[in-house]
C-alpha cells in the first residue's frame, strides 16, 4: 500500500484481478473490493474533505466508460436496471411548490410504515431532525444492512425514495455511516449505479451535503467507478469525515442516531490515531458564560439577563420577517449561508441588535429563528410534554384540540407559552400568504415541528411525524388554542 494510504494504480487493478475494464457491468455485480474490516485505515487524510471540486480524491481514474457500457448492455437486453432514461447533470429546475413538501399526518405515516415494514424495521435509513443550518438530516447506516441474501434491495431503494420524498422539496443533508459494510451485506455494484440513476435531479438539487463517515479505500474506489456519472456540482457536496466529533461542526450531534458498532469503531480509531479534537464554535457557544448569551441556553436564563420574556433574537427575527418576508417564496424551507448565519448568531450572543436588511437575504432571519428554537437547552414545548404529545396520536380531532389546549394552558410554563404564541402568530400570518410564498400550514408544520419538541434521547422517523402533526394542529387551530389569554 502506498504511504499515503491510498491504493496505487497497480494495487487497484490487482484488487479486481485485472479484469475490470473488459467486464460487462451486468456481470460485474459483486467486485471484491477492500473493506478494511479490521478497521483502522482511513482513506481520507487528516483534515481532508471532498468539498472542493478540484480535489484529487486520492484514487486513480479508470479507463472505463460506465455510461457507454450500460447503454450497450441495455441494447443487448442485459441491463440490470429497471427502465431507461439518460443520466442528466445537476441543474436548476422549476420549483414545484404545488406538491406538498412532506406528510405530517399520522395516518399516512402509519400506512407507509406498514407498506415498508420489512425494510423500515432494520433502521437502515432514518430522519433525525435538522442540522445547525436548519436542513433536514437523513442517516444511512451500512452496519444495519442485513446479509444481502436476506434483503430485497429493490424494496430498499423504494423505501429510500419514499423517505427522501417527504423532504426533497426543502434543503437536506445525508450522513452515511460506512463502517459495517462487509462482503456479506454490501449491495451489488449494479444496485449502487441504479440508486444514482433513479435518485435524479429531483433528489440531488436540494441535497446540500453528503457526509461520508469513516471512509476507507473502498469509498475512493467506488468514487473512481462512479466518476463518469457524478456531476462536478454533486461532487462538491461530498465530504469525508474521519471521526465522529468532526460532525459537530455541522450537526446537532445529540440528535444523530449513531449505531453502537459505529461508536465503538470510532473510539478505536481515536485511541489508535489520537486526532486533535476540534472544539468548535458551537461547543464554545453552549458553554459560554456571557450574560448576553441567547443560543444554546434556557428561556429562563435569557429572561433573567435581558429582563424580557421574548428573547431579543426571537423578537428581532419575527419583526423583520413580518415586515419583509411574508410574500417570500419558500421562506423557512431554504438554508442560509453558513458563514453569515454564524456571524449573526455571534452578534446576537454578544447582545447586538441586528439589522437584517443589511444582509439582503430574508432566509438569514428565517433560519436564525429556527436555529434559536433548535438550540434551546430544552424544547419550547418541554421534555415533559413529549410523551403527552405523542399520545395524542390516534385520538379524534376534537379530543386532540381539547388536550392540546389543556397542555398549553395548564402544563406548559407561562414564559414558554408566551414565546410559542408569539412565534406561531407569525407562522399563521405566513400561511395566510401561501398563495405567494407557497408556505401552507402543512409545509410550515414540517419545517417547525422538530424544532418545537424533541425527546431527551434519540428520535424516530415515526415520532417526527407526530411532531409535525402536532405543529399542524397548533397552526390550524391557533385562534381556538390561544384565545382569551393575556399572553
Amino acid at each position: 500500500m502506498a504511504q499515503n494510504d491510498h491504493p496505487t494504480s497497480l494495487e487497484y487493478q490487482d484488487s479486481f484481478d485485472g479484469s475490470l475494464v473488459n467486464t460487462p457491468v451486468s456481470d460485474f455485480q459483486d467486485p471484491e473490493l477492500e473493506f478494511d474490516e479490521d478497521g483502522l485505515a482511513l482513506a481520507a487524510k487528516e483534515g481532508e474533505s471532498i468539498q472542493n471540486g478540484s480535489h484529487d480524491y486520492g484514487a486513480p481514474v479508470l479507463n472505463w466508460d460506465i455510461g457507454a457500457e450500460l447503454s450497450r448492455n441495455h441494447a443487448e437486453g442485459s441491463s440490470p436496471f429497471r427502465g431507461g432514461g439518460s443520466i442528466t447533470p445537476d441543474g436548476l429546475i422549476e420549483e414545484d411548490y404545488e406538491e406538498e413538501i412532506g406528510r405530517p399526518i399520522d395516518e399516512e405515516l402509519k400506512e407507509a410504515d406498514g407498506e415498508y415494514h420489512d425494510i423500515a424495521r432494520h433502521g437502515i435509513i432514518e430522519v433525525v431532525g435538522d442540522d445547525i443550518y436548519g436542513r433536514k438530516v437523513i442517516v444511512f447506516s451500512a452496519c444495519k444492512l442485513p446479509p444481502k441474501t436476506e434483503l430485497d434491495h429493490g424494496r430498499l431503494l423504494e423505501f429510500m425514495k419514499h423517505t427522501v420524498d417527504q423532504y426533497v422539496e426543502m434543503d437536506y443533508v445525508i450522513v452515511y455511516f460506512h463502517h459495517g459494510l462487509t462482503s456479506k451485506n454490501k449491495p451489488k455494484l449494479s444496485w449502487m449505479v441504479q440508486v444514482y440513476r433513479e435518485l435524479d435531479r429531483k433528489y440531488k438539487k436540494n441535497l446540500k451535503a453528503l457526509y461520508l463517515v469513516h471512509p476507507t479505500n473502498f469509498i475512493k474506489i467506488l468514487y473512481s467507478i462512479f466518476k463518469p456519472f457524478i456531476s462536478a456540482k454533486f461532487g462538491k457536496k461530498m465530504m469525508y469525515v474521519n471521526y465522529l466529533h468532526e460532525l459537530k461542526t455541522y450537526l446537532h450531534f445529540d440528535q444523530l442516531k449513531v449505531p453502537a458498532p459505529v461508536l465503538k469503531y470510532d473510539a478505536k480509531l481515536v485511541a489508535a490515531q489520537k486526532p486533535a479534537y476540534p472544539y468548535t464554535g458551537e461547543v464554545q457557544r453552549n458553554n459560554s458564560s456571557l450574560k448576553t448569551q441567547q443560543f444554546g441556553v434556557t428561556l429562563s436564563l435569557i429572561k433573567a439577563n435581558y429582563g424580557e420574556v421574548i428573547p431579543p433574537a426571537v423578537k428581532q427575527t419575527v419583526e423583520f420577517l413580518r415586515g419583509n418576508a411574508l410574500d417570500s417564496e419558500g421562506i423557512f424551507r431554504r438554508s442560509a449561508n453558513a458563514a453569515t448565519l454564524k456571524e449573526v448568531q455571534t452578534r446576537l450572543n454578544n447582545g447586538e441588535v441586528i439589522n437584517f436588511e443589511d444582509y439582503e437575504d430574508v432566509t438569514i432571519a428565517a433560519v436564525t429563528l429556527k436555529t434559536f428554537l433548535r438550540e434551546l437547552k430544552e424544547p419550547i414545548l418541554t421534555f415533559e410534554l413529549y410523551e403527552p404529545i405523542v399520545r395524542l396520536h390516534g385520538q379524534d380531532k376534537d379530543r386532540q384540540i381539547i388536550e392540546a389546549k389543556r397542555m398549553l394552558t395548564e402544563e406548559l410554563p407561562e414564559d414558554n407559552y408566551v414565546v410559542l404564541k408569539y412565534i406561531l402568530d407569525l407562522l399563521v400570518e405566513v400561511a395566510a400568504h401561501s398563495e405567494k410564498n407557497r408556505m401552507t400550514t402543512v409545509n410550515l408544520a414540517i419545517c417547525f415541528g422538530p424544532n418545537l419538541i424533541w425527546p431527551r434521547g434519540q428520535v424516530s422517523l415515526s415520532a417526527l411525524g407526530h411532531f409535525n402533526t402536532f405543529a399542524l394542529l397548533l397552526l390550524e387551530n391557533f385562534d381556538t388554542l390561544f384565545e382569551a389569554d393575556s399572553g
